[in-house]
């Protein structure tokens, strides 16, 4: 992985993983150890998810840009349906609290999109490739060679 996307992943994934602890302090005072549970359980599905995507769609983008937006949208809607179908397996479990996971799930999800968002704007990654300078002397328009 080059170190613009590692350096993103981990300027992403260190804020969320700080959120979901403080999700299961706070939750294992408010609702107990199921509480807790259902905290570590929404911010590893998040932390998963989004960390899996966020590869995806890197190496989606180096390899084929010109698929980028698509693989984009695709990503999206493959981790809802992914999601919906974690949330309908575990929907009438009594392992740990829904509500708790509900709202570490929710809260985990907006620090990655906006620690994301920041790591994109922090990054000095060229979008145009400079000239070479190998002995190569560009002319300028208009002169006399």
């Amino acid at each position: 992985m080059p170190s613009n996307d590692a350096r993103t992943l981990l300027n992403t994934a260190v804020p969320t993983v700080a959120a979901g602890v403080i999700a299961v302090a706070v939750s294992a005072g408010v609702a107990g150890g199921k509480g807790a549970l259902g905290a570590v359980v929404g911010t590893l599905v998040v932390v998963l998810f989004m960390g899996i995507g966020l590869v995806v769609l890197q190496r989606t983008a180096k390899k084929f840009p010109h698929l980028f937006q698509a693989m984009g949208l695709m990503l999206y809607m493959a981790q809802l349906l992914l999601l919906f179908v974690f949330l309908s397996a575990f929907k009438d479990t009594t392992l740990f609290d829904a509500k708790v996971f509900a709202l570490t799930l929710l809260a985990t999800t907006i620090v990655w999109v906006a620690a994301q968002a920041r790591a994109y704007m922090k990054a000095k990654i060229l979008y145009v490739e400079p000239e070479g300078t190998k002995g190569d002397k560009t002319q300028k328009a208009g002169s006399s060679a």
